[in-house]
């Protein structure tokens, strides 16, 4: 109960700076909503009904916490193209078809769905929205309306459109042009300009501000009509009694055609995708790091998409712009996102005439910008960092997007990297043979709260669902080990998430630590390069992996000699009792401390053989002793150690230390040296330290963990472990 009414408390307590939060967020909302609804042939009140209804429904059935809904800057090409095929009813009632779908991806728990498409064709399609709603708006900043067949036909025609600009000989569109470039301008630039103060005002809202000044001016000030052509200016905001007047019935007579189910399942994809992958940003933007119930969202955007398309709306969309510009303004929850559609309700109530006032260039001018930044070329140049195949899937997505439409895009980009996936591996059947298998083990180590993933045979874009199902399970303030050694390739999809993943538990307290792709082989040295294990592991410095690189800056810092190439020569192993029945293949990942009295690495080594053989990767301390030592095996005690005692494996029990006794498990064949070696100082060591395999051959200790790679986090633990021991040793 109590709880309860805490979170009362602090609901009304951070209520202020929520409605400021929505009322800035409004201010984008407004002239945003104005632009995408005309840039989709839809009356220009349609966006500001989506983002009214999206903002109520969302903030009372929605799973988010900080994000804002309303019309999406992906819709505009397909909302376009079921506008101009199927007429404005039946365009709504395909709208309203497109809420039914996402609310059953909601109730059927398929928020997963982004997971299925790669990174780069995602990258592809945003991109090519971007071009489109370039190319239609380009021209109507410049004054400039065209009729073109094809996105492709509007991009080529701009340079013409920029000439006919220059050479305008009418007045009133030599101002609407005017109008447009300065619009741009101040989008472009506007970021730039480090005033807290003149921030509070968004750069969308200063170009309605100053369209209407501009207009109010030569009302009253020269006394002259606004001298940009009518032809130019926004019409038909209609009041609230004529948005009830006119309301626009859906009109379903069109529900048996392809046409119509086309335009249903294709504004379903983009506006699911553009929301899931809308509400994935903002969760890592959040201050107070909570994770989004995206199911729950998925089924109030739904909800709120059928609500908006009854009423004469757009579609309902997570939005990722104007939910930053609400996480920036300090929102703590969904309550912003009401005031948000609150201020709108007010916005055209009292001020529905004054919107009139703002010239078409000018809004066009604010998703001229949008689609720049979706289609910037500096996307292009950091995909092409990762690697020359991200670039075909990019532009392959891109431009069958272009060509035929978004769904034909997408899948094209699927195909496209399904494609280049068995050409780097040069092997079909690894796919194939695993891509329904289960491949994905995760469990918490005895005696730890730390969380170890173990992934095998392939992880990419395909089965990265049963990753993200485990990971999403494990708290952001606990330690987590991806291990991918048993993994035979790992796409540029699973690297970019397992990225975001290492930065969402830093900013929540834990560790995130990705390993075992030491002897994969990647052609870029960008950490999200997709990765693919050689038949003949070979390490090229050139191309460490995120784990090697932190190596090489512990290496630095610690002052020891880091080799990360593979060695065979691994004869100083064979003595101990571990290796007996394993072959070791090689060591890599050396760590060397004052002239190899210390060393660690990883290691790969198998047991058994034939169809029995398992391939093992570890990470192991070796210590060389000043002076000869008994040989001995020292292991934490539990149940198998008990019954190896039943065997007649006996532990040497060490007088006086009872507490060490019954904790560890110690054999050697000469119980006499070896109770005479752990004396007090080397018994207490052991006793208040973590729990470690240590194994002494006479001249060396060998000291690991757990039979698996070690994290770098682990290796620091490892490594000042061996240190101190040698010391203890030693005196």
């Amino acid at each position: 109960m109590s709880s309860k009414k805490n979170n009362i408390t602090a609901f009304f307590k951070a209520l202020p700076k929520n409605i400021f939060s929505g009322f800035v967020v409004s201010l984008i909302a407004l002239p945003l909503g104005l632009g995408l609804a005309m840039a989709s042939d839809a009356p220009p009140i349609a966006g500001i009904i989506a983002a009214i209804v999206g903002g109520v429904v969302v903030s009372i059935f929605g799973g988010s916490h900080v994000t804002i809904a309303g019309p999406g800057n992906g819709l505009v090409g397909v909302l376009l193209v079921a506008i101009t095929t199927l007429g404005i009813e039946s365009a709504y009632a395909a709208i309203i078809c497109s809420g039914v779908l996402i609310m059953l991806l909601g109730f059927f728990r398929m928020g997963k769905l982004a997971d299925f498409f790669p990174s780069s064709a995602i990258q592809g399609m945003l991109a090519a929205i971007g071009l489109i709603i370039l190319g239609k708006q380009f021209h109507i900043m410049f004054a400039h309306k065209i009729k073109r067949e094809g996105t492709l036909d509007y991009l080529f025609e701009i340079p013409f459109t920029i000439n006919d600009a220059l050479h305008y000989d009418k007045k009133g569109l030599i101002y609407a042009a005017i109008a447009g470039v300065l619009s741009f301008v101040i989008m472009l630039f506007y970021s730039k300009i480090r005033n807290k103060y003149l921030q509070l005002i968004p750069a969308p809202m200063w170009i309605v501000i100053l369209s209407i000044a501009f207009s109010y001016y030569f009302e009253f000030i020269v006394h002259e009509v606004n001298p940009i052509d009518k032809e130019y200016m926004i019409s038909g905001i209609p009041s609230i009694q004529q948005i009830i007047a006119d309301m626009h019935l859906p009109n379903f007579s069109s529900v048996g055609t392809f046409s119509f189910w086309g335009s249903v399942f294709a504004i379903t994809l983009i506006a699911s995708i553009e929301s899931l992958l809308s509400i994935k940003a903002v969760d890592k933007l959040d201050p107070e790091k909570r994770r989004s119930n995206v199911n729950r969202d998925l089924k109030a955007l739904g909800l709120a998409t059928i609500g908006s398309g009854f009423l004469g709306g757009l579609n309902v969309v997570t939005v990722i712009a104007r939910s930053s510009v609400n996480v920036n303004n300090n929102a703590s929850n969904r309550s912003s996102n009401f005031f948000h559609a609150t201020f709108l309700v007010l916005f055209i109530v009292l001020f529905s005439t004054q919107l009139t006032r703002i010239p078409l260039p000018a809004l066009m001018a604010i998703l001229v910008y949008t689609g720049y930044k979706l289609a910037s070329p500096d996307v292009i140049k950091k995909i092409s960092h990762i690697g020359k195949e991200q670039l075909i899937i990019f532009f392959v997505t891109l431009l069958v997007t272009l060509k035929i439409g978004l769904i034909s895009g997408i899948l094209a980009g699927v195909l496209t990297t399904l494609i280049i996936h068995v050409i780097i591996n040069k092997t079909f059947s690894l796919f194939v043979r695993n891509v329904l298998k289960p491949n994905v083990l995760m469990f918490q180590e005895a005696g730890h709260e730390d969380f170890y993933v173990s992934v095998k045979h392939f992880c990419s874009f395909l089965n990265y669902h049963r990753l993200k199902d485990k990971l999403d399970a494990v708290p952001e303030d606990h330690d987590v080990i991806v291990d991918f050694s048993l993994c035979g390739f790992v796409d540029h999809t699973v690297m970019e998430n397992m990225h975001n993943y290492q930065e969402l538990f830093k900013k929540r307290g834990g560790h995130f630590d990705v390993i075992g792709l030491d002897m994969h082989d990647t052609d870029s040295k960008h950490p999200f390069a997709l990765r693919r294990l050689l038949p003949v592991p070979k390490i090229i410095k050139k191309n460490l992996t995120r784990r090697q690189t932190s190596i090489e800056e512990l290496a630095e810092d610690y002052g020891l000699t880091y080799k990360p190439k593979k060695q065979k020569d691994v004869e100083h192993l064979y003595n101990f009792h571990f290796f007996n029945t394993k072959n070791i293949n090689h060591i890599y990942n050396n760590l060397m401390y004052n002239n190899d009295t210390i060393t660690l690495f990883d290691i790969e080594f198998s047991e058994g053989e034939f169809i029995a053989k398992e391939v093992v990767r570890s990470t192991m301390l070796y210590i060389k002793l000043k002076f000869d030592a008994p040989e001995f095996t020292l292991d934490r005690e539990g149940f198998l150690e008990k019954v190896y005692a039943f065997a007649g494996f006996k532990d040497i029990p060490i007088q006086n230390h009872s507490d060490f006794s019954d904790r560890f498990y110690l054999l050697g064949d000469n119980e006499k040296e070896i109770t005479e070696f752990f004396n007090d100082d080397v018994t207490h060591f052991f006793e208040s330290n973590p729990y470690y395999h240590v194994e002494c051959n006479g001249k060396a200790l060998l000291v690991f963990g757990k039979e698996r790679l070690a994290s770098v986090k682990e290796i620091k633990a490892l490594f000042d472990f061996g240190k101190r021991l040698r010391q203890v040793i030693s005196s």
